[in-house]
Formats: structure tokens, C-alpha cells, sequence
């Protein structure tokens, strides 16, 4: 299920030159963040738990999921390059899966790492504060990163889409509508750390139960439908 020249060329073209600048911007400004909070306000489990959770799961860890996951295969679709990939004798659900894991990779690297430093310079792990937040960004971005892969093989527009979804409905929709919260992958990855974290130190609004299955649940269609997707756009080209 997993090929090695897909995967790396699918490395090469996340950790180009442009891409990976563009990864590297949002680690390494909470590491920024989180020193000069950690030099005003000195070493505090709130302060810190709002600086991992209002940016680092909110904002940083989605955003780098959709340059990873739509980076994976949707500039290859778009510049017709997919078809020299096509033509390998390798199977279509084998470079879905290939990619993805590359995606993940990718997308934990540039989140959980800087999530678990940041949490550690914020306030020591004080709380299981920084573990709970890296648990959360880690298992956040296997879904993500199904899920904007997906979106690469379904539109042109994947990226735009994806940031309408980070940053409106996650970002915006998540923190003030409450029944949206439910279908949101950051409420579910936090509901993990809720687990971790010490008492009142991070808060969710879906249980573990159900935000367990959603997560699997999310990462496991998108997969699939990607597949498909893939499969469907090799039977056009040959019609």
C-alpha cells in the first residue's frame, strides 16, 4: 500500500524551496509567541493553554494541514503531471495512501514538534499542558490531512476551499456557533487532550467516545472517496 517513489517525490515537491518557507512561517511564529509570552506573563497554565489552543490548534495546525494535503497531489492535477504518475503500474489507492502518509508526515512535523516546544518554553509542561496540545495537533492532523487531500483531487480551488474551512468554519464558526463545534476536527482533536491535560486545563465540546469515531471516521471516507476520485480521473483521461 505504500510506494517509496511516490512518496518521495511527493517530499520533494512539499519541501521545495517555496512550499517549505511557506511551512516553516507558523511554527516558527508561535515559538515567537510563545517566548515573548512567556517573558511578560512569566510561567502561567491558562495563559499558556489559550496560546496552544487559540493559535497553535486553531489556526497554525489547519493551515499547515492544507498546505500539506492539497500540496500532496493537487498542483500535480492541475498541471496535468498526475498523468506520467497514472501511467506507473501502481495501483490508484496505493498513491492516495502514499501521499497521505507523506501529507501526515508532513503536517505533524511543522505542527505537533513546535506545539510540544512552544508548550514547554510557555510553562514547563506544567499541567500536561504541552503534551495534551502536541496529542491534539498530532492526531488533528491525520484528519486534516485526509481531508484536504481529498479536497486536491475534487477541485482546482482546493486550497481556497481549505482556508474557507480553517480559518471561517473552524476558526469562526467553531468558537461561536455551538451545534458547528460538533463538526469540527479541532473540537475533536481537543476532546483528546482533554483527557491528558489536567483538570480544566483544556475543554471540549464532544465527548472522547464520539469525537474518537469522527476522527476515524473523517480520515477513513476522505481516504476512499480520494481513491475514487483518483481512479475516475484516470478513466476520463483515457477516454
Amino acid at each position: 500500500m505504500y510506494d517509496p517513489t511516490v512518496a518521495r517525490l511527493t517530499y520533494r515537491a512539499l519541501l521545495g524551496r517555496r512550499r517549505a518557507a511557506i511551512l516553516f512561517v507558523l511554527p516558527v511564529l508561535l515559538v515567537a509567541i510563545a517566548v515573548a509570552v512567556r517573558a511578560f506573563a512569566g510561567a502561567d497554565d491558562g495563559v499558556a493553554s489559550g496560546v496552544l489552543g487559540g493559535f497553535a490548534i486553531a489556526t497554525m495546525v489547519p493551515l499547515i494541514g492544507v498546505i500539506a494535503g492539497t500540496g500532496a497531489i493537487g498542483p500535480e492535477i492541475d498541471d496535468g503531471s498526475i498523468v506520467y504518475l497514472l501511467a506507473k503500474p501502481v495501483k490508484r489507492p496505493t498513491i492516495i495512501f502514499t501521499k497521505l502518509i507523506v501529507a501526515i508526515a508532513v503536517t505533524m512535523l511543522f505542527s505537533a514538534l513546535p506545539t510540544l516546544i512552544a508548550g514547554f518554553i510557555l510553562n514547563g509542561n506544567g499541567g500536561q499542558i504541552a503534551v495534551a496540545y502536541t496529542i491534539a495537533a498530532l492526531v488533528a492532523s491525520i484528519a486534516y490531512s485526509a481531508l484536504f487531500l481529498l479536497l486536491g483531487t475534487v477541485s482546482r480551488h482546493a486550497v481556497v476551499f481549505g482556508l474557507v474551512y480553517a480559518l471561517v468554519w473552524e476558526a469562526l464558526f467553531g468558537s461561536l456557533v455551538p451545534g458547528a463545534r460538533t463538526l469540527s476536527v479541532q473540537q475533536w482533536s481537543l476532546s483528546v487532550a482533554e483527557k491528558v491535560a489536567g483538570e480544566g486545563m483544556v475543554t471540549s465540546d464532544v465527548g472522547l467516545p464520539l469525537a474518537t469515531v469522527l476522527l476515524a471516521g473523517v480520515t477513513v471516507v476522505a481516504t476512499w472517496y480520494a481513491g475514487q476520485k483518483l481512479r475516475a480521473l484516470k478513466l476520463a483521461g483515457e477516454e
